[in-house]
C-alpha cells in the first residue's frame, strides 16, 4: 500500500474528483441492499422478523422517516446554537462572537476540534489504536477556518431536543429486540462534517474488549443509532462493510493493502435522507472520508450494549483509564433512559412511551425536572460505559 501520509495533499476538489467513481459504484451497491425502511414492529413490540435478519446479515439497518419534520427542526436549531457558541479553537475560553464558549460549567470539555479535512486518528496509537491506516488528507481552501468542530460530547446534556429523540420508542424498542430488554447505554456525540471542512475518521471497528470471548458473538459490542440531521450521502457520510461484523476482529492494514487503497473493495456508503437513523453494529469495519463535499452532515450518535457485556467488566477505557462497570455504575448510567422517557413523554403527550423494563416502576424517581438536570443529567457522560 502507498504510505498515504508522506503522499503529496491533493485540493479538495481533486479529492473529490478522485473519489467520483468509488463514490457512484458505492452508492450503487447500498441502494441495491434490502436494508432500508420505516421502522415496523409486531404485536409484541418487537421489530419485524425481516428488519431484524436484514439487519443481521449486513450489520446495519436504515430506519426511514424516523424524526418527523418538527422534532427534526428542533435538532437542528439546537446544535446550530451549540456551533455557534463554540470555543474558536481547542484552547480557547471564547466563541467567535468573543463571548464565553458555552460548556465550561462541564466537567468533560463538550468540544473537539481538528485542522479541515485532516485525519485525526489514523495511524495514531488514539483511542487505543484502532485507527491503524492514515487516509487522504486534502488540502483545504485557503480560506478555510483553522478549526472546524468534527464532535460533541454528551449530547443528552447539551440539547434537550437531543435527550428527547433518546427517548424515542421505536428506537427504543429496536435496541431491546436486539440486544433484549435489559439493554444499557454506550455513550452519545455528534458528529459534524461541514462541507469542505469535516475531517476525516479513519477506517476501524469500535469494540476492543469481547473479541476474544468464549461467547463472542455478532452483538457483543453493541450497536449505534445515527440520526442524520441532514441528508448522508457518500461524500460526507460513513462507509462499512457490509457483513464484517460476523468475520470477528478484521486485520484493516490488509484490508486497504489489498484494495490498493482506502478505498477498499466491497464497502458502501451510508446513504439518506434526512430524518433517517442508521442502526449500525460496532463490530463493522468502518469509516467516513474526509468531507470535501459541498454537503452538510450532522449525525447524532446513540450507542447500547447488551447488560450481560458490560455488567461487571473490567477495561480500558479509550484514553486507557482502567474501569469496572459495577452494578451501581450501570444502574446509575440507565437511568438516561428513563428521564429521556418522561421528557419525549413531555413534549410529544399523545405519543406511546417506551416502557424501560429495567428501571419498571422507577418513573417516579426518574423524572424530567430541572433538579434532575441538575443531579441526573449535568456530567451524566463521565459515567459512559466502553467496550
Amino acid at each position: 500500500m502507498a504510505d498515504t501520509a508522506a503522499a503529496p495533499q491533493p485540493s479538495a476538489d481533486e479529492y473529490a474528483r478522485s473519489m467520483a467513481d468509488y463514490f457512484r459504484q458505492g452508492e450503487q451497491r447500498a441502494r441495491a441492499l434490502p436494508n432500508r425502511g420505516p421502522i415496523r414492529l409486531d404485536s409484541a413490540g418487537r421489530l419485524m422478523p425481516d428488519i431484524l435478519d436484514a439487519y443481521r446479515a449486513y450489520g446495519f439497518y436504515v430506519f426511514e422517516g424516523a424524526i418527523g419534520a418538527e422534532e427534526l427542526a428542533e435538532l437542528r436549531a439546537e446544535v446550530d446554537d451549540l456551533l455557534d457558541r463554540a470555543p474558536v479553537a481547542p484552547d480557547s475560553t471564547v466563541d467567535r462572537h468573543g463571548q464565553p464558549a458555552f460548556g465550561q460549567h462541564f466537567t468533560r470539555p463538550p468540544y473537539r476540534l481538528a485542522t479541515p479535512l485532516s485525519d485525526p486518528l489514523g495511524g495514531t496509537d488514539r483511542n487505543k489504536g484502532r485507527h491503524p491506516v492514515k487516509v487522504t488528507a486534502p488540502t483545504p481552501a485557503d480560506d478555510a477556518p483553522t478549526w472546524t468542530v468534527e464532535l460533541l460530547h454528551g449530547n443528552l446534556q447539551l440539547m434537550d431536543s437531543a435527550l428527547r429523540l433518546y427517548g424515542h420508542p421505536g428506537l427504543l424498542a429496536a435496541a431491546a429486540s436486539v440486544l433484549g430488554d435489559d439493554f444499557v447505554p454506550y455513550n452519545e456525540v455528534a458528529f459534524i462534517k461541514e462541507p469542505g471542512l469535516g475531517p476525516s475518521v479513519a477506517w476501524h471497528q469500535d469494540g476492543t474488549t469481547h473479541w476474544d470471548a468464549p461467547d463472542w458473538n455478532p452483538d457483543a459490542h453493541g450497536f449505534n443509532f445515527m440520526a442524520q440531521l441532514y441528508p448522508s450521502t457518500p461524500g460526507n457520510g460513513v462507509w462499512v462493510l457490509p457483513g464484517s461484523h460476523k468475520l470477528g476482529k478484521m486485520d484493516i492494514r490488509q484490508l486497504v493493502a489489498e484494495s490498493g487503497s482506502e478505498r477498499i473493495d466491497g464497502a458502501v456508503p451510508l446513504v439518506c435522507d434526512a430524518g433517517d437513523v442508521f442502526m449500525t453494529n460496532r463490530q463493522l469495519t468502518h469509516g467516513s472520508f474526509a468531507n470535501s463535499s459541498p454537503d452538510r452532515r450532522v449525525t447524532l450518535n446513540a450507542g447500547f450494549f447488551a447488560r450481560h457485556r458490560v455488567l461487571d467488566v473490567t477495561t480500558e477505557l479509550l484514553s486507557g483509564e482502567p474501569v469496572t462497570f459495577d452494578r451501581a455504575r450501570v444502574e446509575e448510567r440507565s437511568r438516561m433512559i428513563q428521564i429521556a422517557i418522561d421528557a419525549r413523554r413531555q413534549r410529544f403527550p399523545d405519543e406511546a412511551s417506551y416502557v424501560y423494563r429495567p428501571l419498571a416502576g422507577q418513573e417516579d424517581q426518574n423524572r424530567w425536572t430541572e433538579d434532575t438536570r441538575r443531579t441526573v443529567v449535568r456530567d451524566y457522560n463521565l459515567r459512559d460505559m466502553y467496550i
